[in-house]
């Protein structure tokens, strides 16, 4: 009895090791070849979107012919703006090229290629700088824009009227520190569909003096000559 008992003891090691062994070399080859196992194969074909790896991280890939954008506002007077483009962080406080007031990029619209970087202080800067930038934009250039602090301290009828000529609808009433990102083109004959808007409103204000970032993703077509 001793005996049969011990041989049952050691057959039940030797199943184990021999599985643990199995196991091991299973995942181990499965690692080396990328391979997956196939309930997870079956799940991400039934799931592709978890395998697609979209530009500027949208929520899903743009069709061909349209440029993937993403702009974020900045977050009070705290944490810079950002904006993406094609995959491409082209502004963000750790490039160091955002500042306080409106952060604006240039984009040719035909080849996606970024243009200008430039970011206007509207608090306590020189309005006529700004003019002087929107007036000078060539044809064919996509605008994306994205407020940090206060974008509204030094707007005037001007300017508003150039950012409007641009496809903004809320340029008109921007003011202080409110939260906007817009993306316009030269000589737009619509408004733009790319904007979002947030008034400075200390009853609801998600921070102190602030209202919350604003975020804006999509797909904008390709302008084709």
């Amino acid at each position: 009895m001793r005996v049969s008992g011990l041989l049952h003891l050691l057959a039940l090691i030797f199943c184990l090791v021999i599985t643990w062994v199995f196991v091991r070399s299973y995942i181990n080859f499965n690692m080396k070849t990328n391979r997956l196992p196939r309930w997870m194969g079956s799940f991400y074909k039934e799931n592709p979107s978890r395998l697609v790896k979209t530009k500027c991280g949208l929520s899903k890939s743009c069709p061909d012919n349209f440029f993937a954008f993403k702009i974020s506002s900045g977050a009070a007077n705290v944490v810079g703006p950002s904006m993406c483009f094609e995959g491409q962080t082209i502004m963000s406080p750790v490039k160091n090229n955002v500042g306080r007031g409106l952060n604006i990029a240039l984009v040719n619209g035909t080849t996606g290629k970024v243009m200008t970087q430039k970011y206007f202080d509207m608090y306590s800067g020189d309005a006529s700088l700004l003019v002087k930038f929107l007036k000078e934009i060539p044809e064919g250039m996509l605008v994306l824009v994205a407020s940090y602090d206060d974008p509204g301290t030094k707007m005037n009828d001007e300017i508003r009227k150039l950012f409007s000529n641009l496809g903004s609808t809320y340029a008109k009433q921007l003011g202080f520190r409110d939260s906007w990102v817009f993306l316009g083109a030269r000589d737009l004959n619509s408004k733009s569909p790319f904007e979002e808007f947030l008034k400075n409103n200390p009853d609801v204000n998600k921070y102190d003096g602030w209202p919350e970032l604003l975020e804006l993703e999509g797909c904008v077509p390709q302008k084709v000559y």
